[in-house]
């Protein structure tokens, strides 16, 4: 059990795993065909992308579809905090290339794009010498794609528009078959492929007031608090913790402490762990000057497709920064609740709800901060996330 992890074998800040490195430490990719998604199903193993959508399912879907589907590894990781699939793709590229490989065999599929981010160098170059390492027919699968260094690049219709017609953009219309998976997702399907179950495992990383920042693998069932103890504790104290990065929730740092990191468990109190980041945010730092940063952030990320995200985000962001520049009022603390219950649900794609589900979050933890805010410069509302 032991070998089965993602980040198992040598220290994976020492490079990537080669190809006998890779077969001596979990044994040659297995060959599976329509039974893997059956076992995937069982599993009950989700997506880590963010929107944990269930594995097996997706794949069955994919299945039926008509026609050779493209399948996609998603290695975008546009949102500021994560760093868990650049890591992977860098230390344990075959790893993710076998679940890659898998997928187009059981979904018998002739192409396999490895989406990676552009500004990604060095999980590109691992991924490229890896591949350089497999078969000819392996190989003869493969195309390399460079995500735009944009948050809306890593959603899964912009990453099939984008190695389509070359234009990310997330919309709520599939562009063509395809099966898109998250780079972590398909590491944990070559796994299961030898193992028959889930590691049991998540990559997370840590950012703000904790003492070793980074990605780390931990198992489940971790709390929040058994994650902080392993990197070493806080270097200043939390005044709250942002879970599931930019499309995440803020929660008070005593409410955190103690929550699972199981999906199901998380899902079940209304909460994700989306892309696995954990930010905890330092007491020296204001909470309301950082949700207006980060909404600032996914204002101008917009894909300005629709009206709720063009307008919208921007509406609800310069609100936000009024509020931190100028200080509390109660007519743009009552338009923030107002348009946020008027922007979601209406996008042409998912991004307007995340960024609302991220204020929402914001101002019901921060209630307090956003009613007797007092105006700051703008150099202390600078978004510091």
């Amino acid at each position: 059990m032991s070998a089965l992890r993602l980040l198992g074998g040598r220290d994976p800040r020492s490079g990537a795993e080669s190809l006998a490195e890779h077969v001596a430490r979990l044994g040659p990719l297995p060959v599976r065909g329509g039974e893997l998604i059956e076992v995937l199903i069982e599993s009950g193993t989700s997506g880590r992308g963010g929107a944990a959508f269930p594995v097996g399912v997706k794949w069955r879907a994919t299945a039926r579809a008509h026609g050779s589907p493209l399948v996609v590894v998603n290695g975008a990781e546009g949102e500021p905090h994560s760093k868990k699939d650049r890591l992977l793709m860098t230390a344990r590229p075959h790893l993710v290339l076998d679940g890659a490989f898998l997928a187009a065999r059981v979904l018998r599929s002739h192409q396999v794009v490895l989406y990676i981010g552009e500004q990604h160098h060095a999980a590109r170059l691992a991924m490229e010498r890896a591949l350089g390492e497999r078969s000819a027919h392996e190989r003869s699968l493969v195309r390399m794609f460079a995500a735009p260094n944009r948050y809306v690049a890593g959603d899964s219709n912009a990453a099939v528009q984008a190695v389509t017609s070359g234009v990310a953009l997330p919309t709520t219309f599939k562009a063509a078959p395809a099966l898109v998976q998250n780079v972590e997702t398909l590491a944990q399907v070559a796994l299961i492929a030898r193992g028959g179950h889930p590691t049991g495992t998540v990559l997370v990383t840590l950012a703000g007031s904790i003492a070793h920042p980074g990605v780390i693998e931990v198992e489940t069932t971790a709390t929040i608090g058994d994650v902080v103890a392993r990197a070493g504790g806080f270097n200043e104290p939390a005044r709250a913790v942002l879970l599931g990065g930019y499309f995440g929730s803020w929660l008070a740092t005593e409410q955190a402490m103690d929550l699972r990191l199981d999906p199901s468990e998380l899902k079940a109190s209304g909460l994700t762990l989306g892309c696995g980041a954990i930010a905890f945010l330092p007491s020296s730092r204001c909470p309301v000057c950082e949700t207006a940063g980060i909404m600032r952030f996914l204002a101008g990320e917009s894909s300005s497709q629709c009206g709720p995200c063009f307008f919208g985000l921007r509406a609800l962001a310069d609100a936000c920064t009024r509020v931190a520049y100028q200080g509390a009022n109660p007519q743009d603390l009552g338009r923030l609740e107002r348009w946020a219950v008027e922007v979601r649900g209406r996008g042409a794609c998912k991004h307007p709800d995340g960024a609302v589900m991220f204020l929402q979050s914001a101002l019901e933890t921060f209630a307090a901060e956003f009613a007797r805010h007092t105006a700051h410069t703008v150099q202390t509302a600078r978004r510091s996330a």
